[in-house]
């Protein structure tokens, strides 16, 4: 028998499946793992190996993957990623929202939507990223062996529409469809998983459901995935837009996957309502899937509260704009129609501002509009958009989202799966980013019992890698990927909160990436074994 890499004795097996746990032992050799039972991982003559891990009292689980990460640029910023890692999270969906990095014909275009979105996703410019790619090909390629996890690449379709019809509110001519088409497809055959949509964001906003259901056809032909943001402000801005987001699916013939699915207590009506429409487009036969994120705090760029239409062009256009006396009198008037539908229960006053880069205005991280503008004494409006205008437009929000009694229901939905939603610039993101795997398996596991931790780790881990079409990861099984986290049942929790959202979880002591250990005992060991993983081919 060939000496493994490293042997796992001693732990409950959770293989993902949501199967119970069971007595057993894994040995690793270079990516793959062999399952062993309990006694021959335990005999003097089991195989000897490199490293062994004793992980008596403890699950070994896959390693959990998240169906929505905003870490296209950050993570080449900071590989190690331990925000996610330190997590169990071993695989990460990005290119979310509509809001992708390749395709780009247009090396302009690529700085001018990384610059829009920069509030989001962060400025490459102060987090020291190259932007020195074009195609989903070459993007992929700065991934592979140089970040800490895997990666699963969506198109956002703003990108598809920039390359094709430009950054204005216009209709797609079928040049410009046919166009779209030709890039998603060829990005596909080069890695992508499928189309991405954030339909309250510019310019892919833009976009009807006709464009938006022929390309979602063009992404299930190549067995890819509708991933939406959908389009909040549509009709009565509750069940309105996930019906639309589930007819681009119908129309489109691609399974359709509704991101950060939650509920807000502004909401007209209740979260059962919301989680009925899925379970009658499923009952009709279609594929609809969601994921969900548990904590009570969304986040996004501050640019969200501004009118799309004001952000046609571009973000030159947008800071010109912004500057004009009589285009912020329309944007006051368009705000209270819109009331508190980006700006929480608090509305603008409440949101918490943060990645501020003006001297004049670091003192304002972490802190909320309504300080800055009590301070300014101006026009809440003009306070808003001379901040936009200082900060170049990179300026992130964080705002009450999800609240409590909705996320338990979201996340006991059997086809509900896990998007953290993270983000990660500012001083004070929102605590999903740190907490919300070790959140689920702490607080709605274990101390909760909302679901058992077969049912739970199986939504983390087996449910998204069928949901992506991954063939050798998220289950535990003889030649699988060795992507794993060892955990401790009894003391995982996440430590992050509103007001100190960056704090590591307790309880992950071991996470391996590729038959690679990069948290061990609970400390991240430098290494980046993490790809960007390929459709049709992982």
């Amino acid at each position: 028998m060939t000496s493994p890499d490293l042997l796992i004795t001693g732990g409950t097996i959770v293989d993902g499946t949501g199967a119970p746990g069971r007595a057993g032992a894994l040995a690793i050799s270079g990516d793959r793992m062999r399952v062993l039972d309990a006694a021959t991982g335990a005999e003097p003559d089991a195989p000897r190996a490199g490293r062994t891990i004793d992980a008596t009292g403890k699950v070994v689980a896959p390693g959990f993957i998240d169906l929505h990460s905003h870490s296209g640029l950050m993570i080449l910023a900071d590989p190690r990623h331990e925000p996610k890692v330190r997590q169990g999270i071993t695989t990460e969906v990005i290119g979310v929202d509509g809001n992708s990095y390749a395709p780009f014909p247009d090396h302009g275009d690529l700085e001018a939507f990384a610059w829009l979105n920069s509030g989001l996703d962060g400025d490459p410019d102060r987090e020291r990223v190259t932007l020195d790619w074009d195609t989903v090909a070459s993007y992929l390629r700065r991934f592979d062996r140089q970040v800490s996890l895997n990666i699963a690449y969506l198109i956002g379709n703003s990108a598809l529409r920039i390359a094709a019809v430009g950054w204005d509110d216009e209709p797609a001519t079928a040049k410009a469809s046919a166009k779209m088409r030709t890039l998603l497809k060829e990005g596909m055959d080069e890695g992508a998983f499928g189309l991405s949509t954030g339909l309250d964001y510019p310019p892919g906003c833009y976009a009807t459901t006709d464009e938006l259901a022929d390309l979602t056809r063009e992404a299930g032909r190549n067995r890819g995935i509708y991933h939406s943001h959908v389009r909040y402000s549509l009709g009565d801005r509750f069940l309105d837009p996930f019906r639309e987001a589930i007819e681009i699916g119908r129309r489109g013939e691609a399974p359709a996957h509704i991101t950060h699915f939650y509920h807000r207590q502004t909401f007209p009506g209740t979260p059962d309502q919301m989680l009925e429409l899925v379970d009658e487009a499923r009952a009709q036969g279609q594929d609809v899937t969601f994921d969900a994120y548990p904590a009570e705090w969304a986040s996004t760029r501050l640019l969200i509260l501004i009118p799309t239409w004001v952000q046609a062009g571009g973000p030159a256009k947008t800071k010109e704009r912004l500057a004009d006396k009589e285009t912020r009198t329309r944007i006051r008037k368009d705000l209270e129609e819109r009331g508190v539908l980006f700006g929480g229960a608090g509305g603008l006053r409440s949101i918490r501002i943060g990645y501020l880069q003006r001297p004049e205005n670091l003192r304002w991280e972490g802190r909320t509009m309504g300080e800055l503008i009590d301070d300014a004494g101006t026009d809440p409006v003009d306070t808003l958009c001379d901040l936009l205008l200082a900060e170049n437009l990179a300026v992130n929000e964080v705002t009450t989202g999800p609240h409590i009694d909705g996320i338990r229901r979201f996340l006991r939905h059997p086809i509900g799966m896990v998007g953290t939603d993270s983000t990660f610039v500012g001083a004070k993101p929102s605590p999903r980013t740190y907490g919300s795997f070790p959140r689920i398996l702490g607080q709605f596991v274990r101390d909760e019992a909302l679901l058992s931790l077969e049912e739970a780790i199986r939504r983390m881990t087996s449910a998204p890698a069928a949901r992506l079409g991954l063939k050798d990861r998220g289950t535990i099984r003889d030649g699988a990927i060795a992507d794993l986290v060892v955990f401790d049942p009894a003391t995982v929790r996440s430590n992050a909160t509103y007001d100190e959202p960056r704090q590591f979880p307790d309880g992950i002591e071991h996470v391996i990436v590729n038959g690679e250990l990069v948290v061990d005992e609970g400390v991240h060991t430098g290494r980046t074994p993490g790809r960007a993983l390929r459709h049709g081919r992982d």
